[in-house]
Order: C-alpha cells, then sequence, then structure tokens
C-alpha cells in the first residue's frame, strides 16, 4: 500500500540547514522550515496512527528544532533533524518509539533509555535469576533481521551487588536497552516507508511484553499493578 511520503525537498531543506546553521539563515528560510515541519509533522501522525491500532498510546512528542546550547561545545542553534517520540499508555506498557529524519543518518529506535533506578534493578534481577526467554526472543530470526543488536550504555565491570562473572553480566552491565534501525535517503523517499516503520515497531512486541511482564511483577511473578 502506498503512504505520503518524507519529499526530497524536506531531506534537501535539512542538509541546507547544516550548511547555513545560524540565526540569520534560519530566519531568512523560516517559512520554508515552517512548511517542511508541518509536512513531517503530518507524517508523524501517520505513524501514531498506525501504531494505535496494534498497540496503546499515550501522546505524541514531535522536538523542537532549536538546540539548547547552553552547555554544549557545539553552539550551533538548530537542530539539522526532525525528530518525535511516542510514549505507550499505561504503567502496564513500558518503552517507547523514536524516529530521527535527517540527510544520511536517518533511523528509528525503541526501548527503554533511562530506566528510573527501581526499574534498571529489577530487569538487572532479572536477568541474574535467567535470561533464557529474553535472549530467545532478542535472537528471534525475524526479530533479529529487523533491528540487530541490543545496544545501550553499560557500567564497566558489574554493578553493585552483581557477581562480575555471572553468565549473564552482559546484559546486567546495561543502562539502556535499545534497538535502532538505520534507513538511507532512498529508503526514507519510498512511498512504503510508512510501512516499513509499522513492521519493525510491530516486530518489537515480544520484547516490549517481556519486559512490561519483569516490571509489572515482582520475583515471584505476582502482579505489582
Amino acid at each position: 500500500m502506498l503512504h505520503p511520503a518524507i519529499t526530497k525537498e524536506t531531506l534537501y531543506f535539512l542538509d541546507k540547514l547544516k550548511k547555513n546553521n545560524d540565526r540569520d539563515w534560519f530566519t531568512e528560510h523560516k517559512t520554508e522550515f515552517k512548511r517542511h515541519e508541518s509536512d513531517v509533522k503530518d507524517f508523524y501522525t501517520l505513524v501514531m496512527d498506525n501504531l494505535k491500532v496494534h498497540d496503546q498510546i499515550e501522546k505524541m512528542k514531535m522536538f523542537r528544532i532549536y538546540r539548547d546550547v547552553r552547555f554544549s561545545k557545539d553552539k550551533t542553534p538548530y537542530k539539522a533533524h526532525f525528530a518525535c517520540s511516542f510514549h505507550r499508555l499505561g504503567a502496564q506498557n513500558r518503552g517507547g518509539y523514536y524516529i530521527r529524519i535527517k540527510p544520511g543518518e536517518t533511523f528509528i529506535a525503541t526501548g527503554f533509555w533511562g530506566p528510573e533506578k527501581e526499574d534498571l534493578f529489577r530487569i538487572r534481577k532479572e536477568f541474574e535469576l535467567d535470561a533464557t526467554e529474553f535472549r530467545k526472543i532478542i535472537n528471534e530470526k525475524y526479530f533479529k533481521k529487523i533491528w540487530g543488536e541490543l545496544e545501550g550504555d553499560a557500567v564497566k565491570t558489574a554493578p553493585k551487588g552483581f557477581d562480575k562473572n555471572h553468565k549473564n553480566i552482559d546484559l546486567i552491565r546495561l543502562k539502556q536497552f535499545i534497538f535502532h534501525r538505520k534507513f538511507t535517503d532512498n529508503e526514507v523517499l519510498s512511498p512504503t516507508f510508512l510501512d516499513e516503520i509499522d513492521e519493525s515497531y510491530k516486530a518489537i512486541r515480544p520484547y516490549f511484553d517481556f519486559m512490561g511482564d519483569v516490571l509489572n511483577t515482582n520475583l515471584n511473578g505476582e502482579s505489582l499493578l
């Protein structure tokens, strides 16, 4: 099925913004920016509509183009990309979705970027107990074809209270639990890009379902909700 797609003109504008990242140029091209921003927001809304068919989504957040440069060495005032996140609804639906449209560097991502201290400890305790089902999910052939390897920042050796020689220490060390998938510009411009995003998000559900079960139960399997 064909859908509205990101256009060459939008990618070209972002490329020009990257090369002319200053307030004078942006002010001069503000009308053009607003048009592209609106078009991409419409695209992101279609992504959310698709998500709502097979998941419960609380809200969509499209990020502002303006950079916070207060604590950054990079003082360029604008992001040369359009990004958006989608928040799942309710305590039982953990995790989230993310999209970034940027010439040559477009990707979608999903997972857990910054688990709260209690959630992170609960996940680690689950892996300490057993990670067999988790590994089966993330190594399933179709899942891995789409999402590749689990990613995320990790502590150097082992978190406090955990054995650095544990057989699942590779998972226990993690502070984030993220998957991402890259797209070429040609793939972004394809009228099937929307479908590719949705199929990718559908494929992540076994992972979300597992993590949701972990975070909504104690180590005895008793519900916390």
